[in-house]
């Protein structure tokens, strides 16, 4: 991609003037980016597949050792029993460097192949640069991707060139070198080499671009700093004011994301959010689960709120087209049935017995009666009647389940229609 803008050409003109990587910087690479193999034979012998030499070690085969050295070349081995011969590794080993006023990520791909008896051969190519400029602003230089779905595929015929942003560009280094070159906005953020859990290219550009990432670093808040920069850290000027109350009382945030939930929880309730007795607890677990429980009972009571209302709205209509049937009861001695005759005794059958007879509004269907057969006193089932077949068209029980009355609900039900059909007549 041709540089664009006078952003574009400054970097890219820059990224010429890069020095190629060097020979001690290579040879670091190659040493601490793979895990070096001694491969043993069932016999004892053990080969370096870094230089090939072989010797007779321990032939006890259960035994992994880690930290074996090769006597000729002293490069430090995992001693493996295994047949196989030829050994392939990929890794990442990134540069942290500067150039101009820029910080400058460079990533360089390295391949690893090792026979027995043979000496390991190594191939390093640069494939992505990562240019972050003050203020946020950042370029990508790389070389072309096939379109494989392999993490270590790249057109190494292809220029490292300008190229537009995309996720293979996000790199995690197998391991970085530790010397590293910052430019003077960076060393003052606080940076000291730890990442806390973020990318290079992430912790970097969030430092640059917002002066509150420095503020956290410094304050000793890396959760908050991790957390925020790790998704949407503008997102953190919603919780800034509280933050800035948890630094001035030297509070540490240990569980971001409780603490963040619990700030909304506070938001939802009013509470002052620039006050220390609320966004510092003591207990954080032990008052975040005291406001959920809270808000749970307030969206009880709205939920509450808003069915009476739904039922005084529902009442008039209600009446227009069942008033005519009000007073229907009758009884067989042990079972009594009768008529629902309000919209909220409709929402209080449903609230006792656990269904949707009024959620789902039978009672403003014309087709439907709604009635409720009673045992001792204790509800037992809810009816729905159909006018036009005349007949039960469902009964339920508490959970829409059945009971061992049902049976003898319907019948009794069924056996008193002729009182329904006086009421439409009438």
């Amino acid at each position: 991609m041709k540089p664009k803008n006078k952003f574009q050409k400054q970097v890219f003109e820059l990224s010429k003037k890069l020095t190629p990587i060097t020979q001690v910087q290579k040879e670091w690479a190659f040493e601490n980016c793979f895990e070096h193999v001694g491969r043993r034979t069932s016999k004892g012998i053990v080969t370096c597949t870094e230089c090939g030499h072989s010797w007779q070690g321990n032939s006890r085969l259960s035994d992994t050792l880690l930290g074996a050295e090769c006597p000729k070349c002293s490069a430090k081995l995992k001693v493996t029993t295994t047949r196989k011969r030829v050994f392939k590794q990929s890794a990442y080993f990134c540069i942290v460097t500067t150039k101009g006023n820029f910080q400058v990520l460079r990533f360089f791909l390295i391949r690893y192949y090792a026979k027995a008896g043979q000496k390991a051969q190594y191939f390093i190519s640069e494939v992505v640069q990562r240019w972050i400029a003050v203020g946020g602003k950042y370029a990508t230089i790389a070389r072309l991707r096939p379109m494989s779905y392999y993490d270590d595929t790249w057109c190494f015929w292809s220029a490292l060139e300008l190229r537009p942003e995309r996720d293979h560009h996000r790199i995690s280094p197998t391991c970085v070198y530790p010397r590293q070159k910052l430019i003077p906005e960076l060393k003052r953020s606080g940076y000291k080499g730890e990442n806390y859990n973020l990318t290079h290219f992430t912790l970097f550009l969030t430092l640059l671009s917002d002066s509150r990432a420095e503020t956290l670093l410094k304050a000793g808040q890396t959760k908050a700093l991790t957390y925020f920069a790790s998704r949407d850290f503008q997102s953190v000027g919603d919780y800034w004011a509280s933050i800035k109350i948890c630094i001035r009382n030297g509070y540490h945030i240990e569980d971001v994301s409780i603490w963040k939930d619990y700030i909304d929880l506070l938001r939802f309730f009013g509470k002052d959010l620039h006050n220390a007795k609320y966004v510092c607890p003591a207990d954080l677990t032990a008052e975040h689960d005291t406001y959920v429980r809270k808000k749970r009972e307030y969206q009880e009571w709205e939920r509450r709120e808003r069915k009476k209302r739904k039922a005084s709205e529902d009442e008039a209509t209600f009446k227009g087209l069942k008033s005519r049937f009000f007073g229907i009861q009758f009884t067989d001695g042990i079972i009594q049935v009768r008529m629902l005759e309000s919209v909220d005794e409709i929402m209080r059958e449903g609230d006792v017995m656990h269904h949707c007879v009024f959620a789902n509004e039978y009672h403003l269907k014309p087709d439907s009666l709604i009635l409720s057969a009673c045992v001792n006193g204790q509800k037992v089932e809810t009816i729905e009647f159909s006018l036009s077949k005349m007949q039960v068209v469902q009964s339920r029980g508490v959970c829409n389940k059945t009971t061992e009355y049902h049976k003898h609900i319907i019948e009794l039900v069924n056996r008193n229609r002729r009182i329904i059909q006086k009421r439409m007549a009438a």
